[in-house]
C-alpha cells in the first residue's frame, strides 16, 4: 500500500481531473435519495513515507464534512446510508523541487445501504483512488502552494464527487431517477443494523 501510494503521488498529474466545483448548482438526479447515516472510519489507513501527516480524526472530520456537503443537499424520502473507509493517503509536502514534486493521493472504499431494503447495494466495497484537482496551484505542487488542511479538503471533496459519480452509474439503485414521482421499491423483510453501514 505504501509503495503504491508513493508511485501514484508521483504520476497523478495526468489523472488529476476530478472537478468537485459543482456544489453551488443543483445536485445530480438520484431519484428519491436522502442521506441517512454518514459513517467515515480511518482505523486501517496507511500513510505514505513522503507525505504530510494527518490523524484518523482529521480524515474522519474532512470526509464526513465533504460527504455531507455533497449528499446532504438531497431532499428525497428514501434513506440511503454511506460508509467510507480511508485506506491510505499521501499529502504532498512543501519544499520538494518542482521536477519531482509529488501529487496528493487518497484511497478510500465505499459502501451504500438502502434503508428500506435493509441491505447493502454493493456486495463488495468499491475502492476509489482520488487525486487532487488540477489547478494552477497544484500544477507546481500543492505542498508548495496550499496548507495541509486545504489539501485534505480538496481530496475529500473529490472523493465525495467520485462516490456520487459511482452512484449515478447505478441508477437501478435509486427509484424515481428522471421522474417527478419516485416509485417505491418493495419493503424490506428485515432491517440492517446501522452499525454495519461503514465500508467493509
Amino acid at each position: 500500500m505504501i509503495r503504491r501510494l508513493a508511485a501514484l503521488a508521483l504520476v497523478a498529474l495526468v489523472a488529476a481531473c476530478t472537478d468537485a466545483s459543482d456544489l453551488s448548482g443543483p445536485p445530480a438526479d438520484l431519484g428519491n435519495f436522502r442521506l441517512g447515516h454518514n459513517v467515515v472510519v480511518a482505523s486501517k489507513m496507511r500513510q505514505a513515507a513522503l507525505s504530510r501527516s494527518a490523524t484518523e480524526e482529521e480524515w474522519v472530520a474532512a470526509l464526513t464534512k465533504a460527504m455531507e456537503e455533497r449528499f446532504g443537499r438531497y431532499e428525497g424520502e428514501r434513506l440511503y446510508h454511506l460508509g467510507i473507509s480511508v485506506e491510505g493517503f499521501s499529502i504532498a509536502p512543501p519544499g520538494v523541487p518542482l521536477v519531482v514534486s509529488p501529487k496528493s493521493v487518497l484511497i478510500v472504499r465505499a459502501t451504500i445501504w438502502d434503508d428500506e431494503l435493509g441491505r447493502k447495494l454493493n456486495p463488495e466495497a468499491k475502492q476509489f483512488t482520488v487525486f487532487e484537482s488540477l489547478t494552477g496551484e497544484t500544477l507546481v505542487g500543492s505542498g508548495l502552494t496550499q496548507t495541509r488542511e486545504q489539501q485534505m479538503q480538496n481530496l475529500s471533496r473529490n472523493a465525495a464527487k467520485m462516490v456520487q459519480n459511482w452512484l449515478l452509474q447505478n441508477p437501478e439503485w435509486f427509484p424515481g431517477i428522471g421522474t417527478d414521482d419516485p416509485e417505491s421499491a418493495p419493503a424490506a423483510e428485515e432491517d440492517a443494523p446501522a452499525a454495519e453501514t461503514a465500508a467493509g
